[in-house]
């Protein structure tokens, strides 16, 4: 069956008269290939969006999708004090009040000041009440049994945050179990993952470097 559809591919036409037809039309190769469709999808960037050659310095560019005119697609803080369209959004702002009038309905109210919103979290007050022997109690209880005495359960049982807790002792033992679960963890890595951590930690390294 395979033969005789092969022998079909190379048959040439009835009206063929030179050799160089006989060749097979189910492996010709087409016009299209990986350089030409790179070729075609080379698309320049526009002019606008290229670094300027007349500015010494950076502005912001405005450059709104091609539509049909309108003065409110330029927003007000980049017209010029002595542009019309200035007129035109003071006019449209009445306008609309206006008619918010007429149908009794209300406009929006101002924004709120931070006073008045509502806290994440209930409001608190700092505690300096922990003395230098509960201090002694927290750094020996945690030397002794770091797993027991976590830091949730001493900020629980001294009334303070974990974050003083921290500040007064640490566990030694814990961070060593800690990082080398983190190194298991990092073994199992691939190799794009770990390229990817190396570049973050990179990016991390530059950020106090920008200016």
């Amino acid at each position: 069956m395979a033969l005789s559809s092969l022998t079909q591919s190379l048959r040439p036409s009835l009206l063929s008269t030179t050799t160089s037809e006989w060749i097979c039309h189910t492996c010709r190769r087409h016009q299209s290939s990986t350089r030409r469709t790179r070729k075609a999808l080379r698309v320049k960037p526009d002019a606008t969006f290229l670094p300027s050659k007349t500015e010494t310095q950076d502005h912001i560019i405005f450059n709104p999708p091609s539509s049909a005119p309108s003065v409110y697609h330029t927003p007000q803080k980049f017209l010029p004090q002595n542009d019309p369209r200035r007129r035109l959004h003071s006019l449209s702002l009445n306008s609309s009040f206006v008619s918010h009038s007429r149908l009794g309905g209300s406009l929006p109210s101002q924004q709120p000041s931070a006073s008045s919103l509502a806290t994440v979290r209930p409001a608190y007050e700092k505690k300096y009440h922990l003395t230098q022997d509960q201090i002694a109690e927290i750094k020996r209880l945690r030397a002794e049994d770091p797993r027991t005495w976590t830091r949730v359960k001493l900020a629980e049982k001294f009334e303070c945050s974990q974050f003083f807790v921290s500040l007064c002792c640490c566990a030694p033992e814990i961070k060593e179990e800690r990082d080398k679960a983190l190194e298991a963890v990092k073994a199992r890595w691939g190799k794009k993952k770990r390229e990817a951590r190396e570049d973050r930690q990179t990016r991390k390294e530059g950020w106090g470097r920008d200016t």
